[in-house]
C-alpha cells in the first residue's frame, strides 16, 4: 500500500536531521545498513530508530526507570493527538505516524515490553521470550514495514519474525552481560530442566554445559525465524531489499560467532568483525534480488497482535508510494557503505564493550 499524505506537517528539516544526527552517533551499523534503504524511506527510518533509542534511554538511564514509561506513554498520546512536545524526536515522531498510518497499539506494544523490563519480568517458557520480544523488536519490524509503503499481512508477519529473531540472538549474545544487571531472559523452565535454579544463578552468573544447552536452544529458535523471515524480504520493493537482507544476515552471524564461541557469553561477548561484515553485505547485494517467496505462514501467536492492528487501522488520503522507486544508482551506495564500514570496523570493539544491549534491536552488531 502508500504512505498517507501529510497536510499539515509538525517536524521542520531540521528536526528529521537531528534524528539522523542521533542515530549516527548512537547505532552506527543501523546507519550504515540504512544507507542500502532508498532515500525516501530512510529519513522515516531514522525517525523511527530516534523514538526507539530515545525511548531506551530514558528507561535506562540511572535513577529515570521509575515513572519514565508513564512519561513516554503520555509523549506518546501527545504525538498520536498531533500535539507533539516540542522536540525534534517528538516533532518528526508525529509526523512519521500520520504519514503511514501507523497504528498506536504498535509503538504502545514497544512501550509495554519496556514497563516489563522495568518490571524485572521474567519468562517461564519459550512463548514469554517471543511475547516480550514481539514488544520490544517486532513492533520495530512492523512499523519498518509501514514505512515501505507495505501494510499486507503476510509481509507484516514475516517482518515480525524477523524481529523477533533479532531479540531472541540479543538475548543469547547478552546473557552475562544481563545478568549482571539483574535481568533473566532464558527461560526459566528450561533453566530448571538443565537442573539450574534461577535465583541462585543469577546471584553467581558462571557459564557451563547447561547454559551452553539454553543457548543452543535459543539460537535454533531464531534460526527457524529467520528463515521463515526471508519470504517477507521477497515481498518488499527491490530497492528495500537490500538493507533488510543485509540486517538479516549480519544479525543471524551473531548466533554463529556465539557458537564458535562455545556458546559461551556469559564470559565473553561475541563481535562479528568489520571484515566479514563487508562479506555478509556482498552476499546481501548479491543475493537480495533473488530471495524467493516461500509458502505464507500464519503470524506467530505472540506477534498476530501487531498484524491485526494494522489490518483494522483505516487509511486516508494516498499517494504514489516512493519506496518502489527503482532500485538506482548502487555502484554509489555501495562503495559509501563499504567505505563506511571499513572505518567503523576499528571502532566497533570498544563500543561492543559499551553497549548495554536488552531492549530493542538496535542493529550494533
Amino acid at each position: 500500500m502508500v504512505p498517507i499524505w501529510l497536510e499539515n506537517p509538525k517536524a521542520s528539516d531540521d528536526d528529521v536531521a537531528a534524528c539522523r544526527a542521533m542515530i549516527r552517533q548512537g547505532s552506527r551499523t543501523f546507519f550504515a545498513a540504512s544507507l542500502l534503504l532508498p532515500c525516501a524511506v530512510r529519513s522515516p527510518a531514522y525517525t523511527l530508530y530516534a523514538f526507539c533509542r530515545f525511548a531506551d534511554d530514558e528507561v535506562d538511564g540511572e535513577g529515570r526507570e521509575k515513572g519514565a514509561v508513564e512519561r513516554l506513554r503520555e509523549r506518546l498520546a501527545l504525538a498520536y493527538d498531533g500535539r507533539p512536545l516540542p522536540t525534534a524526536t517528538d516533532r518528526a515522531f508525529a509526523d512519521m505516524v500520520a504519514r503511514y498510518a501507523i497504528p498506536r497499539a504498535i509503538p504502545e506494544a514497544l512501550l509495554e515490553g519496556l514497563a516489563w523490563d522495568t518490571e524485572g519480568r521474567r519468562y517461564e517458557d519459550l512463548s514469554g521470550v517471543v511475547a516480550y520480544s514481539a514488544r520490544v523488536a517486532a513492533t520495530v519490524g512492523a512499523m519498518m514495514t509501514l514505512l515501505m509503503g507495505v501494510r499486507d499481512s503476510t509481509t507484516l508477519a514475516r517482518a515480525c519474525d524477523l524481529g523477533v529473531a533479532m531479540q531472541i540472538t540479543n538475548i543469547c549474545r547478552d546473557i552475562g552481560e544481563d545478568a549482571r544487571m539483574g535481568r533473566i531472559y532464558m527461560p526459566l523452565a528450561w533453566m530448571r530442566a538443565e537442573g539450574l535454579d534461577p535465583d541462585a544463578w543469577l546471584a553467581d552468573p558462571v557459564f557451563d554445559e547447561r547454559v551452553a544447552r539454553i543457548v543452543s536452544r535459543l539460537l535454533a529458535a531464531a534460526d527457524v525465524l529467520y528463515t521463515r523471515a526471508e519470504a517477507g524480504i521477497a515481498r518488499l520493493p527491490l530497492g528495500c531489499r537490500p538493507g533488510i537482507l543485509a540486517a538479516r544476515i549480519m544479525y543471524a552471524e551473531i548466533g554463529r560467532v556465539i557458537e564458535a564461541n562455545g556458546l559461551d557469553s556469559v564470559s565473553r561477548r561475541a563481535y562479528v568483525p568489520g571484515r566479514r561484515k563487508l562479506e555478509l553485505l556482498a552476499r546481501a547485494f548479491a543475493t537480495a534480488p533473488l530471495v524467493s517467496k516461500a509458502a505464507p505462514n500464519d503470524p506467530l501467536p505472540e506477534t498476530r497482535f501487531l498484524v491485526e492492528a494494522v489490518e483494522a487501522h483505516p487509511l486516508g488520503r494516498t499517494r504514489p508510494d516512493p519506496a518502489r522507486a527503482p532500485w538506482w544508482n548502487l555502484d554509489r551506495r555501495i562503495a559509501w557503505v563499504l567505505d563506511l564500514f571499513e572505518r567503523l570496523g576499528q571502532r566497533e570493539m570498544s563500543a561492543a564493550a559499551d553497549n548495554r544491549g536488552g531492549r530493542f534491536v538496535r542493529l550494533e552488531t
